[in-house]
């Protein structure tokens, strides 16, 4: 008990000894001494020892709400490249689709084969070799522009 008490009055004596007053001195041998206390009687000179902290405003240290702020700022940045990222990968699969059924359409006329389409009557009508060829360079210019790499 007696050491857990020491601890705790060394630790809370540590912030004291931080902000000391250091003297430097030259003693009676000519040998330079730091001590934490002004000798009597001797020219000594107080240093200025930093703790490593600075009471400067620039370099203080931020308040929770700066730091929450920056942490919000951050968040909504990444937030916004998943959006962007994520609107971005909706497009090409939109894109490839598109490409996907230009090409099922345009392979329906390079096959060949009796076609068939529905007048205005809705009844069914056989296209004729003219009609495929035009059908088949339409498909082809469609299919073009819907796989077209951007």
């Amino acid at each position: 008990m007696k050491k857990l008490i020491a601890l705790a009055a060394a630790c809370a004596l540590l912030p004291l000894a931080a902000t000391a007053q250091l003297y430097k001195y030259v003693d009676k041998d000519g040998k330079t001494v730091y001590s934490d206390q002004p000798p009597p009687n001797v020219d000594s000179k107080q240093l200025n020892v930093g703790t490593g902290t600075t009471k400067d405003s620039a370099a203080a240290p931020k308040t929770a709400v700066e730091r929450d702020k920056e942490l919000q700022k951050v968040r909504d940045e990444d937030k916004e490249k998943a959006k962007k990222a994520e609107d971005a990968a909706k497009l090409a699969a939109q894109k490839e689709a598109a490409c996907q059924q230009a090409k099922s359409n345009y392979q329906v006329y390079a096959d060949g084969g009796r076609i068939t389409k529905y007048d205005d009557k809705g009844e069914r009508v056989y296209l004729g070799d003219d009609e495929i060829l035009a059908e088949q360079q339409r498909a082809k210019r469609e299919m073009d522009e819907a796989c077209k790499s951007s």
